[in-house]
């Protein structure tokens, strides 16, 4: 078995879905591995994603496993054999692997949604202001590194834009439609951005408003990314070292809930487009 040179994400969460298949099962490795009539080390390859999986084994493992949820199965098949080259691998070597596997997840994600306090949602940005998110960083990055990261931002838009696009719901709070991340004339055009997006059938755009009272969620933040099944739905945090993948199932539970939290709060789809076309006036 040809060990992988580079494990991605969708690769890794596939041997953890496994490993957690094996382990409700109260399996070992080393038992998982004499039902398959191989070594420890080869289910341990499997499960760390650093080694290939085929279809026959996946429900060969299944069956060891006991598992019964022919979705989840089916789910796991597609992703063991799918062997999909996306746009995003002509950036491979240019950009950091997390940018990658992040535009991956969103090729296979059924449906999003985003809760955003201080910078407008990602798939909802305007080159200018993607190129003033990108200016801010510390140290600064070389203009060429930083027209990259721009451009493959605008490519991840093709989950909302293109030809099969995803239903997206955007949670913004006022703070991140008020705070004028390039100058007045680039926030002018990123407000009538997203009032362009609200306006297709599959984007719902909500809004929480300053004076919204008892009001403690700024924390809550979310990309939150639909599986194809609910089991393999995955939540994506900034954290200080990178974007952060969550998908422990006791945690998915408590951003879904977070969500349904956050929307019930915010104003509905027309009342937060005329919110965002008063802002705008205001520019």
């Amino acid at each position: 078995m040809v060990r992988r040179p580079l494990v991605t994400a969708r690769q890794a969460r596939l041997g953890a879905e496994l490993r957690k298949l094996r382990e409700a099962a109260g399996l070992k490795g080393r038992e998982a591995a004499a039902l398959l009539g191989t070594d420890s080390a080869q289910v341990s390859q499997i499960e760390f994603g650093t080694a290939g999986v085929s279809e026959a084994r996946v429900r060969q493992l299944a069956a060891h496993y006991s598992c019964t949820d022919t979705e989840l199965i089916d789910a796991l098949v597609v992703m063991a054999t799918d062997r999909t080259s996306g746009w995003w691998e002509e950036y491979r070597g240019l950009l950091p692997s997390p940018f990658l596997d992040l535009a991956e997840l969103e090729h296979h994600t059924t449906y999003r949604h985003d809760v955003e306090f201080l910078h407008v949602p990602g798939l909802f940005q305007t080159e200018d202001y993607a190129r003033a998110v990108f200016s801010y960083r510390v140290p600064e990055l070389p203009a060429d590194d930083l027209e990259l990261r721009v451009r493959h931002r605008m490519a991840r838009k093709a989950i909302i834009t293109g030809p099969s696009p995803i239903p997206y719901t955007a949670v913004i709070h006022e703070a991140a439609l008020r705070i004028r991340v390039g100058d007045r004339a680039a926030m002018r055009a990123q407000l009538g951005r997203i009032l362009e997006h609200s306006r297709e059938e599959h984007v719902t755009v909500r809004v929480i408003p300053f004076d919204l009272d008892g009001f403690a969620g700024a924390t809550s933040a979310m990309m939150y990314a639909g599986g194809a099944v609910p089991k393999l739905d995955t939540v994506v945090r900034d954290a200080p070292q990178g974007a952060g993948f969550i998908d422990s199932e006791a945690q998915l539970g408590a951003f879904r809930t977070l969500f349904r939290k956050v929307e019930s709060v915010s104003l509905g789809p027309e009342q937060s487009g005329d919110f965002i076309r008063r802002l705008a006036k205001e520019l």
